[in-house]
């Protein structure tokens, strides 16, 4: 089998298991939002959607970098018939996540109620913040193995895994939530997040006896090349981490501001928040649905792309790439004509809430240029160009803010809403030129 058929099977069985697992579990999490706006009200929904910019930013922080170098050193291992060494690395990987992950934990803890009032600019968010920094070890660990699996080329692990931490975070809310009311009391949001400690645990606790069972280590690593290996992960992951971190603070920023725009437009809090719960719990995850799909290629393009550069040619490049953002663009187009059709049945008929089938009619026109961005910005990846990415990701990302601060109080949600389509072209446009400016180059 040729290096271009093997790229092309691996990249296809990969995508094809990472799509099935996403697909089941965005299609399990699309109705658990329904019970959740249902069960807690529009308000409460977005108390809940408040507290993952702190969430994320402390994921980016403690596993973003080291998962994707963890990843990348492991192929490189494997490659280089180096296989008994993975152990090692991965051991490194976890202790180093999980330290972090125990500082982050103190840190949430210590400052919950001042990140809850200054940053999130909601009081209530401040237990909500507590409960869920105990996710934060089991989502170290969980991180460190996908990643190493992914490295290994090893897709069930993460596959099973992100199925198995949707289900249990899905029974656990459900069930504590019927509970609960049998005794008479009312639930509150906190089921929520008690939801997602239980499916991060039981998700790092699959991926463990799993990745265990699979790859049978039968030496411990010694402390000398913990060590060694430790130090090679915080080289590799050091500016990944920088990048990404970056990119989900501003992130985070401009989740946290929203309301507070909202607020200045002339929204009063409940407003605010109800309006902030719509559009994070109910009509984005709607479009988002389908980007099960795109996500799988991205995760599995990356590598291809870079293996093609390695072992072929710019047009072998060009063809892996041309072909995954095309299909991504058709798809888009496709659920672009279906959400139109279909946003206000969705958000009355399935949520109840006519705004959300608003915000769905109008998100729907970002659907082909969010969906072709994923597989662009893989590509760019898999060239080694991830400075590039971040200089991207960041213009539209500024864009976006420019819309919470300045259009927002003028227009409300729907200048939002304008200001997200205008970085997804942003961020097409600039992702082509530089695909274009790589590919006219001359093959050395």
């Amino acid at each position: 089998m040729t290096v271009k058929n093997i790229l092309k099977h691996t990249l296809i069985k990969g995508t094809l298991i990472l799509t099935t697992a996403g697909l089941i579990s965005r299609f399990m999490g699309f109705f658990f939002r329904i019970f959740l706006s249902h069960a807690f009200g529009e308000e409460n929904v977005g108390l809940y959607q408040l507290i993952f910019p702190v969430y994320t930013l402390c994921l980016s922080l403690g596993t973003a970098g080291i998962e994707t170098a963890l990843s990348h050193i492991t192929a490189k291992k494997i490659s280089l018939q180096k296989g008994k060494e993975v152990q090692t690395i991965l051991c490194a990987a976890i202790i180093l996540t999980v330290s972090l992950s125990f500082v982050e934990i103190l840190f949430i803890q210590k400052n919950a109620a001042f990140i809850a009032r200054s940053f999130l600019g909601d009081e209530r968010c401040a237990e909500l913040l507590v409960i869920i920094s105990y996710a934060l070890p089991c989502a170290s660990i969980h991180c460190c193995i996908c990643g190493c699996s992914f490295g290994m080329q090893q897709t069930r692990i993460p596959a099973l895994s992100q199925l198995i931490e949707q289900c249990t975070r899905i029974l656990t809310v459900i069930l504590l939530f019927f509970y609960i009311q049998s005794t008479g009391k009312i639930p509150s949001v906190h089921l929520a997040v008690v939801g997602i400690v239980a499916g991060e645990f039981a998700s790092a606790f699959y991926s463990v006896r799993a990745f265990s069972s699979i790859n049978r280590f039968k030496t411990r690593p010694a402390f000398s090349a913990l060590f060694r290996n430790s130090r090679e992960l915080l080289i590799l992951s050091a500016p990944l981490t920088a990048n990404r971190t970056t990119v989900t603070l501003l992130q985070s920023i401009e989740a946290a501001s929203i309301p507070a725009s909202l607020r200045l437009f002339g929204c009063s809090s409940s407003e605010a928040l109800s309006t902030y719960g719509v559009l994070t719990g109910m009509a984005l995850p709607c479009i988002l649905f389908p980007s099960a799909v795109t996500s799988s290629v991205g995760t599995m393009l990356t590598p291809a792309v870079t293996a093609a550069l390695s072992t072929g040619t710019r047009t072998d490049v060009r063809r892996i790439a041309g072909k995954a953002a095309g299909s991504c663009f058709i798809l888009g187009l496709f659920c672009c004509l279906c959400f139109l059709l279909t946003g206000n049945l969705l958000g009355n008929l399935i949520f109840h809430s006519r705004s959300a089938g608003k915000f769905i009619l109008t998100l729907a026109w970002i659907c082909p240029f969010l969906y072709t961005n994923t597989a662009l910005i893989s590509t760019i990846n898999g060239l080694g160009k991830t400075t590039t990415t971040f200089l991207i990701n960041s213009a539209s990302l500024s864009v976006r803010i420019f819309s919470v601060y300045l259009v927002i109080p003028l227009l409300g949600i729907q200048g939002y809403l304008l200001g997200l389509l205008a970085s997804q072209i942003l961020e097409s446009i600039l992702a082509l030129a530089v695909l274009s400016h790589f590919h006219k180059k001359p093959e050395r």
